[in-house]
């Protein structure tokens, strides 16, 4: 007899190593993030899960959950996701390798000429499945996949993408809180890792010295900092970044905390804080508007997904290392971008994309690519 899928299998999922929820179910959703914030602080409802798109002014995907389940650590994908085999292939880019060299190159110039310092340029490519596929199945790939057993899913239903998952796992974390303390762990500055394990490391410590790398790192840390520190008694951000890396890629992080002068929501957190330099670049205004002139919408692609509970807890992670698997389960599209200062090179953004992109072409059975 065939395995049922689990009566457990979620709606929404958030997967930590410091602590994962899960929920089933809807009572009521928003596409106004304000609303919800005004419910969570109103404690008119137990919780808040889904995503943000890039867009703010756009309509968000979020849902107050029947259940809710937390555990804490890292989810555990049941046997029967773990059971099932996934193939697919890609069928489309957008845009072609040609036409994103030529978007940096123009984005370079555009900085040396302007006010603009950094603009995060991202492309995406289609796949198609050999036939309908559960999306709870490429979430459990992606946790399974990861070195930290991170993963997200979510539904964008409430957003009038009918059906539409998001799922990814990020390694970044917008915002996260639990009583009054506030703490994020930004990634900006990034490297793709080698199976040769000396020349991963020199690639780890190249990264770390990279004056471009930890300039564009720099950008995000003073982001955060402007917002978060002006909420806070005590508010702490080391000077120089860490090394930290996932299966694919080598990463800078800065593990930035304080604690909040008067009691502020998870989500209004991450609402204030979104989006960072790390997804779009700075100026934010400057950086928006070229984005949303290049490229294709998109969507809830380096928005935020996560949770916040009634007592304002909760945590947001940057939906990167994601795709939105289409409602009938035969198709997807996944993103990947890089930031673009001064003294970038075409080819190494370019590369740097491709990197990123395994993460998630690799849960979805593409082996090549």
């Amino acid at each position: 007899m065939c395995a049922q899928r689990p009566s457990t299998a979620p709606d929404f999922l958030l997967s930590r190593t410091t602590g994962s929820v899960r929920t089933q179910g809807s009572v009521q959703t928003y596409t106004d993030v304000d609303k919800a914030i005004d419910d969570i602080e109103a404690q008119r409802v137990e919780m808040v899960v889904g995503a943000l798109p890039f867009d703010l002014d756009k309509p968000s995907a979020l849902t107050v959950p029947k259940t809710i389940i937390r555990e804490p650590a890292a989810l555990e994908p049941p046997a029967y996701f773990r059971q099932q085999n996934l193939t697919s292939e890609i069928t489309g880019v957008d845009p072609d390798m040609h036409e994103h060299l030529r978007r940096v190159e123009a984005a370079v110039a555009t900085i040396n000429a302007s006010r603009l310092e950094k603009v995060v340029l991202a492309r995406a490519v289609d796949i198609e499945f050999n036939g309908p596929v559960d999306p709870m199945l490429v979430a459990a790939r992606l946790i399974d996949l990861s070195n930290h057993r991170d993963g997200f899913a979510a539904d964008l239903t409430p957003a009038g993408y009918d059906g539409t998952m998001l799922v990814g796992a990020s390694p970044e974390v917008l915002v996260k809180k639990r009583g009054n303390v506030v703490s994020a762990y930004p990634l900006a500055g990034s490297a793709a890792r080698s199976a040769d394990p000396e020349e991963d490391r020199l690639a780890g410590e190249r990264l770390l010295t990279s004056d471009k790398d930890l300039r564009e790192h720099a950008f995000v840390v003073e982001h955060l900092t402007e917002i978060l520190a002006p909420m806070c008694d005590t508010f702490y951000a080391p000077n120089t970044p860490q090394l930290v890396h996932t299966n694919e890629m080598w990463h800078l992080g800065t593990p930035i905390s304080g604690t909040l002068k008067k009691p502020t929501t998870a989500l209004e957190l991450a609402v204030r804080c979104h989006p960072t330099p790390a997804i779009c670049g700075t100026p934010t205004a400057a950086a928006k508007s070229l984005i949303c002139t290049a490229e294709t919408d998109r969507g809830f692609y380096s928005g935020a997904v996560g949770w916040c509970d009634a007592s304002g807890d909760g945590e947001y992670m940057v939906a990167i290392r994601c795709a939105e698997v289409a409602g009938d389960g035969l198709t997807a599209r996944a993103w990947a971008g890089g930031g673009i200062v001064e003294d970038s090179d075409p080819e190494a953004e370019l590369a740097e994309t491709t990197a990123k992109l395994q993460t998630i072409v690799r849960a979805m059975g593409i082996q090549n690519f």
